[in-house]
């Protein structure tokens, strides 16, 4: 896997080269504002930019405005969004715009190495992943609540561990239970949420989603 990491900050960059070379993934670039990563994933053509929302010259969200330059020029690149604190209104916009290849993590989690490398490959192969303190951040929002009323506490921890990116058989570990009980638990959570048959990963997505009240 090739990644391009943008940061404003140089130790933070080297920091998160370090440890990805560690694990085996080659950083093919770093780059210190969104106009340089736009030139960078041209040359470079990652297989996952990893991205500050906040970058200069403002540091409010030209990361965010970036990755969403990016989506729209390089549909398949994986974008993974870093930042201090749950920021919903790009998280979420992102995400249902095209879920596909998007993750959003806060930098808290980038010093567990596996989790990172975990996020990572989910989001290079076309996965979601959602930190589950943004899933937190953005359950707080009345209109989240309203849209899954009807799930049960179970089934809200079920789909909490779908917007992590967990495969059935790691629920299953985590909740104690066989892999049989977390389908009857997801088939459930379709059917309350009025998701009708297609693909099933594609409405995992679009059950996350709902519960984020998009």
């Amino acid at each position: 896997m090739r990644v391009i990491i943008a940061d404003d900050s140089v130790l933070l960059r080297e920091g998160l080269r370090l440890l990805l070379a560690e694990a085996g993934i080659e950083t093919c670039a770093v780059a210190g504002d969104g106009d340089a990563l736009d030139h960078l994933v041209e040359i470079h053509r990652p297989d996952v930019a990893i991205i500050d929302i906040r970058m200069p010259p403002s540091f409010t969200n030209e990361g965010a405005q970036t990755a969403v330059r990016l989506r729209a020029r390089w549909p398949d690149l994986g974008l993974l969004l870093l930042s201090q604190s749950p920021e919903s209104r790009y998280a979420a916009e992102l995400a249902r715009e095209h879920p596909e290849g998007f993750g959003y993590l806060l930098k808290d989690r980038v010093v567990d190495i596996d989790r990172l490398v975990e996020a990572l490959t989910q989001v290079a192969r076309g996965g979601t992943v959602l930190d589950p303190d943004v899933v937190a951040h953005l359950m707080g929002r009345r209109s989240a609540l309203e849209r899954v009323q009807a799930l049960s506490p179970r089934e809200q921890t079920v789909l909490a561990l779908m917007a992590q990116g967990a495969s059935n058989a790691a629920m299953a570990r985590d909740l104690r239970v066989n892999d049989k009980t977390v389908e009857s638990h997801i088939s459930s959570i379709f059917t309350k949420l009025d998701l009708l048959p297609q693909p099933d990963a594609h409405r995992r997505v679009l059950a996350v989603l709902a519960w984020l009240g998009q």
